[in-house]
C-alpha cells in the first residue's frame, strides 16, 4: 500500500520538475523583464510578441536561424550518405576485414571532441575553411560520422543474406543492392540516425564558437550567447530565442516519430 501511495507522488514531483521550468520559459517569452521577476509562473496578463520581434530583428536570430538550418541540413545529409555507404561496406565484407573497418570507424566515439580541437582548427585554417558554413558542415560531419556508422552498421547486419544472394542472381551489383535492398529496409534506422544527428548538429556550440568570427556566419547557439550580459540578462529575450531554437527539433521529431519508434524497436523481436 505504501508503495502504491508513494509512486504517484514521485511521478507528480518528477513531472512538475520538468513542466514548471518549461512554463516559466514559455510564459516568459510573452512578458517584460519586470513582469517575469514579479510572477514567473503565472500566465502573462498582457501578452506581447515584442520579445520574438526583437530576438529576430535586433538579436540577429533570423540570419543565425538560416545559418543553422543550412549547416545542420548539409551535415546531416552528408553524414547519412557517407555513413550508410560505409556501414553497408562493413556489413557486406565477410570475415574479420569488415569488422576491422567497422571498429576503426566507430573508434572515433572514444575520442573526445575537445581532444581534437587544436589540430582541427590548424587544418581547417590552412585550408581556408574557418569562418565559413562549409567548414562547419565538414567538421560536424567528421565528428558525428562514428555515431551514424555505429547505428546503421548494427541495423544493416540484421538484413538476411538471402536477399543479397537473390539480388546477385538477378545480376545486381553492390551499388544496385545498396539502393534496391539496403536503403529501403533501413528507412527506420536512417530516420532514427537523422534525428540524433539533427539534434547534435543543431545544438552544437563548440565548433561555431571556435571556427566562426564574423556576425554573418553565426549559428543559433552562438547568437544566443549575445543575449547574456555581464551585469544583466534579458531573460524574456533569451527565452524567446530558446523557443525559436527549439522549434525545429520538435517539428523534426513530430514528422519522423513513426520512423524513430520503429527504428528503435527494429530487431528487438526475432522469429
Amino acid at each position: 500500500m505504501l508503495h502504491k501511495t508513494i509512486r504517484p507522488v514521485v511521478l507528480a514531483l518528477g513531472a512538475a520538475a520538468v513542466v514548471l521550468p518549461l512554463l516559466v520559459v514559455l510564459f516568459g517569452t510573452f512578458k517584460t523583464l519586470p513582469q517575469l521577476f514579479d510572477s514567473p509562473l503565472s500566465p502573462p496578463g498582457s501578452p506581447t510578441l515584442d520579445n520574438y520581434r526583437r530576438a529576430v530583428d535586433e538579436g540577429g536570430l533570423g540570419t543565425a536561424f538560416t545559418n543553422s538550418l543550412l549547416v545542420t541540413a548539409g551535415a546531416v545529409l552528408l553524414t547519412l550518405v557517407v555513413a550508410s555507404l560505409a556501414a553497408f561496406f562493413c556489413a557486406r565484407v565477410p570475415g574479420r576485414a569488415g569488422w576491422a573497418v567497422f571498429g576503426l570507424l566507430v573508434a572515433g566515439l572514444a575520442v573526445p571532441a575537445q581532444a581534437a580541437i587544436v589540430p582541427q582548427y590548424v587544418l581547417f585554417d590552412r585550408l581556408g575553411l574557418t569562418d565559413s558554413l562549409l567548414g562547419l558542415v565538414l567538421v560536424d560531419t567528421t565528428m558525428t560520422l562514428p555515431t551514424a556508422v555505429f547505428i546503421l552498421g548494427a541495423f544493416l547486419r540484421t538484413i538476411p543474406e538471402e536477399l543479397y544472394e537473390a539480388a546477385e542472381l538477378d545480376g545486381a551489383g553492390p551499388l544496385r543492392a545498396f539502393g534496391s535492398i539496403a536503403l529501403p529496409l533501413t528507412r527506420p534506422a536512417l530516420a532514427t540516425t537523422g534525428i540524433f544527428l539533427f539534434v547534435m548538429d543543431w545544438n552544437d556550440l563548440l565548433y561555431p564558437l571556435l571556427f566562426v568570427r564574423s556576425q554573418e556566419h553565426r549559428t543559433l547557439p552562438l547568437a544566443l550567447l549575445d543575449f547574456q550580459g555581464e551585469f544583466l540578462t534579458q531573460y524574456p529575450l533569451l527565452f524567446a530565442g530558446v523557443v525559436i531554437a527549439s522549434a525545429p527539433v520538435v517539428v523534426v521529431y513530430v514528422l519522423l516519430q513513426r520512423y524513430f519508434v520503429s527504428g528503435l524497436t527494429a530487431g528487438a523481436v526475432r522469429g
